[in-house]
């Protein structure tokens, strides 16, 4: 097992530890303090030798670490000046990384808000085409996600089979650049689906919708689908308002 310190950059007293599960333990949490204004945007993080310091590693890991976050758009390095912190519209908040590392309970409101115009925007139109377009079996296989959905044991396993649903409709459209949207933004729209599923109590008026739309594409009903799709995306709406009204709430 690789070491985290080196005795050439080692910082007297501070504990050994094990890379690089530590390493990314140490990026999540400097990724969380940018995230929640602890190191504003604009603003120089701590020297090197401070970061050591403070999670007790050696200078080489605090660098991995800095490189990892430079990467992804959070900082920018400037020689013989010091890392600064990038201004929030830099980073790439769909990247499933930066998600992953500011955790379950990080609602970024500008993130979530795209992600449901991005849905609005793509999402009927999807389904109008899959009315005419989706095989029996990609029907079937939304039934079977929403049977999932139906029969979830906690929100978790509600929200990878809506998860599930939505990215069914979207290869049932035969669009092929529609087809690589939920893809390409998995993890951003896994973050959308799971606040506003948690946002409610029960998701008896989500299966209805979801059900209508799959009655929908069974009829090839082509306008009934845009309908049902609608109705969806308005009751996540809903749901996102509540979200967010509730992190205010709790400042």
């Amino acid at each position: 097992m690789i070491e985290t310190r080196n005795k050439a950059d080692a910082v007297p007293g501070a504990p050994r530890r094990t890379r690089p599960r530590v390493q990314n333990e140490i990026v999540a949490a400097l990724a969380r303090s940018i995230a929640t204004g602890a190191h504003p945007p604009g603003t120089r993080l701590p020297r090197e030798q401070d970061l050591c310091a403070r999670f007790g590693v050696s200078r080489t890991v605090i660098r991995e670490t800095l490189k990892v976050l430079e990467s992804k758009g959070l900082l920018r390095g400037k020689p013989r000046v010091g890392t600064f912190v990038r201004a929030k519209a830099e980073w790439n908040l769909l990247d499933p990384d930066i998600l992953t590392w500011l955790g379950a309970d990080f609602l970024d409101e500008a993130l979530l808000r795209s992600v449901l115009e991005a849905r609005q925007a793509i999402e009927p139109m999807a389904a109008e085409l899959a009315a005419s377009r989706a095989t029996l079996q990609e029907i079937a296989d939304m039934d079977g996600a929403w049977r999932q959905m139906a029969g979830a044991a906690d929100t978790g396993a509600f929200t990878a089979a809506d998860l599930r649903f939505h990215a069914l409709l979207l290869g049932a459209s035969h669009n092929p650049v529609f087809a690589r949207f939920s893809g390409l933004v998995h993890a951003a729209l896994e973050k959308a689906f799971d606040a506003s599923n948690r946002a409610v109590p029960d998701h008896a008026e989500t299966l209805r919708l979801h059900r209508d739309l799959v009655e929908a594409l069974r009829l090839r009903d082509a306008a009934g689908a845009r309908m049902a799709v609608e109705a969806i995306l308005a009751r996540a709406e809903h749901d996102l308002a509540r979200v967010l009204d509730a992190a205010a709430a709790r400042g």
